[in-house]
């Protein structure tokens, strides 16, 4: 095996599907890169052999065919810190050879043959979302899973593809966090994909990948990006029947700015959080919602302009929770939906149908 690469590019491809590699693997193989050329291309591939693996294609002139396995860590800090050029890379018996300018180095290498296979999908059950939408998904969904891995299922994101739209679903018991976009399909299909699948997802699409093809299958879920294909394994399990707990009544409605609301939510929380409850109370009433923190250290109380619908409210929530989804969101004006102080408080953006926030007050004494 025997090519020339360009630094840069070979750098970034490393860092790709170092993702998909644990810090903690448990045999030289799961702690490696495959590398493998195809056609005018190395393919990299990285994988935990638990949750993710990674795989990515970058340009390379070839030299001789072949394949190879290296520690992926040793590997990406050896390319990492050599000059931006092209980089000869050869492989003989278990010797692999790095030349670049005065920079020579030998690795030891693998057997590749113990490498794991990737998961077999085919494009037969599939959609396709585009970049920017699959991007605001994640960022606005991740955060609410819960981290409590006796309720499995609710330890990843729901993604369920029916009416020709796409949900993408997230909860813990105290909050609720729904991310809908349009997506033409004759087929329905429902996945839970872990939490910690997406956010490295997230950070491995690029502005490129204006469109990505998704790929279901029993226990696996395929993203093909522009030139990476990232696979996940599945949450086995039942979602909770989460629109069940979407009202549709409300008895008011206020309508806030939402950068001045996250501020001054903000500002409340600093002494909040000083608190196990990190409570805060929203007063709404006069044209106004009036935040307010109590704690042994002192007080807080901050006044946001609001258009209010309805009948006055006092209902309390933990700070960290509210900002959670507030902080997601995009919107210059949010809607705030509530019934009274022991039923949920649906958020939502006054111009956009595409998010739904809902949060949990904590009961007052």
């Amino acid at each position: 095996m025997k090519f020339t690469i360009n630094q840069q590019k070979l750098n970034e491809s490393i860092s790709i599907v170092q993702r998909a590699i644990s810090s903690k693997a448990i045999s030289k193989e799961l702690e490696g890169v495959l590398l493998q050329i195809e056609g005018s291309k190395l393919k990299l591939t990285g994988t935990d052999a638990e949750i993710i693996s990674i795989e990515t294609y970058v340009d390379c002139q070839v030299i001789e065919e072949g394949s190879t396995l290296v520690n992926a860590r040793l590997f990406g800090d050896i390319i990492r810190k050599l000059p931006n050029d092209d980089i000869e890379i050869e492989v003989k018996g278990d010797r692999m050879f790095i030349q670049v300018q005065k920079s020579n180095f030998e690795l030891l290498t693998h057997n590749y043959k113990d490498y794991p296979s990737l998961p077999k999908l085919t494009d037969e059950n599939s959609i396709i979302i585009d970049t920017g939408s699959l991007k605001r998904a994640i960022k606005q969904t991740s955060f609410a899973v819960s981290l409590d891995y006796n309720r499995r299922a609710l330890t990843g994101v729901l993604f369920e593809v029916k009416n020709d739209q796409i949900n993408f679903v997230a909860l813990d018991g105290y909050r609720l966090a729904v991310y809908t976009d349009m997506s033409p399909s004759e087929k329905e299909y429902t996945a839970i994909v872990p939490a910690k699948a997406l956010t490295e997802l997230s950070r491995t699409i690029s502005d490129e990948d204006e469109n990505i093809r998704v790929c279901f299958s029993r226990n696996n879920i395929r993203f093909d990006l522009k030139d990476t294909t990232f696979y996940s394994q599945l949450i086995d399990g039942q979602f909770f029947k989460y629109d069940e707990i979407i009202r549709k009544d409300h008895v008011t409605t206020v309508k806030v700015n939402r950068h001045a609301f996250q501020q001054s939510l903000e500002r409340a929380e600093l002494l909040a959080k000083e608190e196990k409850a990190n409570l805060v109370k929203l007063e709404i009433k006069n044209s106004m919602v009036r935040i307010l923190s109590n704690t042994e250290l002192g007080s807080v109380e901050e006044e946001v302009l609001a258009d209010i619908d309805g009948t006055d409210q006092l209902i309390a929530f933990n700070s960290r929770y509210l900002l959670d989804g507030i902080k997601n969101m995009e919107d210059v004006e949010i809607n705030l939906s509530l019934l009274d102080d022991v039923n949920p408080m649906i958020i939502t953006g006054v111009d956009n149908d595409s998010y739904l926030y809902l949060v949990l007050p904590v009961r007052l004494a």
